[in-house]
């Protein structure tokens, strides 16, 4: 295990090697684990994202600052993180989460990677704990809509209508598939404004809803993207042409919902 490795990619160097083989170390490994670590590395981690986030965007409100916050602390983020930086082949594991592919697991990296960042702060303090921090964070807020990031399809496609002065969507519960304790809801969503009838699939209503809407979005933008010359009166293209997909919404452990496929056009 090649640890000077994995000091390069964080861009810090341990005083005391103990500190980074104990956070590397699952609790399924030995007494002496990672879990005290993590919860240290958790709260330093809140306190400089909240801190790159106050110093980025001034014009945003509290609100929206903790929704962004909690989207790029979340398990899922921080796996994201721990795969750039190959954590999985540094970890200690028991011989029983070895087997069962732990070093795969993403609560297991995220939570390895909150530990290195407590320890980064035992071992030389605030300042180097908050540089290795902002060096995860900063790449990734260049390439982040800080209005979009962290809201789900449902609250984006009410956000967009509203924007446009368009009435909200409909949704209905067209089937349930499977048998009772693996059901799967087909829910319908409309924009009849706009002409959108797309549907969504998911392992509960709520999933279903949000593959919709992720679906009708992409197709409300799509219709909406070129506006009509001045003078002419011109119907939406999706007016013009009903529109109708199918989006499926699998549930995964850190919540993630894949991208639907594209729109497919009804008949006229």
């Amino acid at each position: 295990m090649n640890l000077q490795l994995l000091q390069t990619r964080l861009g810090y160097t341990f005083q005391d090697a103990g500190l980074l083989q104990q956070a590397l170390t699952h609790r399924s490994h030995s007494s002496l684990h990672n879990e005290r670590l993590e919860f240290l590395g958790d709260s330093i981690l809140n306190c400089v994202v909240a801190s790159i986030l106050y110093e980025r965007f001034v014009a945003i409100d509290e609100g929206d600052l903790s929704r962004l916050r909690a989207n790029l602390v979340k398990q899922q983020s921080l796996y994201e993180i721990a795969q750039k930086l190959e954590l999985s082949q540094f970890l200690r594991l028991g011989e029983g989460e070895l087997k069962s592919g732990g070093f795969r697991r993403p609560s297991i990296l995220a939570d390895t990677l909150e530990a290195l960042l407590g320890a980064i702060f035992l071992d030389g303090g605030f300042n180097p704990a908050r540089d290795v921090i902002r060096a995860f964070y900063i790449p990734i807020l260049e390439s982040v809509d800080p209005q979009t990031l962290g809201k789900d399809a449902k609250t984006l496609l009410q956000e967009f209508l509203q924007s446009k002065k368009i009435s909200l969507p409909l949704y209905n519960v067209v089937a349930t598939h499977g048998a009772a304790h693996s059901q799967e809801f087909e829910i319908e969503c409309l924009v009849p404004k706009l002409g959108i009838q797309v549907y969504g699939r998911g392992g509960s209503r709520r999933a279903g809803e949000q593959a919709a809407a992720k679906l009708a979005l992409e197709v409300a933008e799509q219709a909406l993207v070129k506006t009509p010359a001045a003078g002419r009166k011109a119907k939406p293209r999706a007016a013009q042409l009903k529109l109708a997909g199918i989006a499926t919404v699998q549930t995964t452990e850190a919540g993630n919902e894949p991208s639907p496929p594209p729109a497919k056009a009804a008949n006229k």
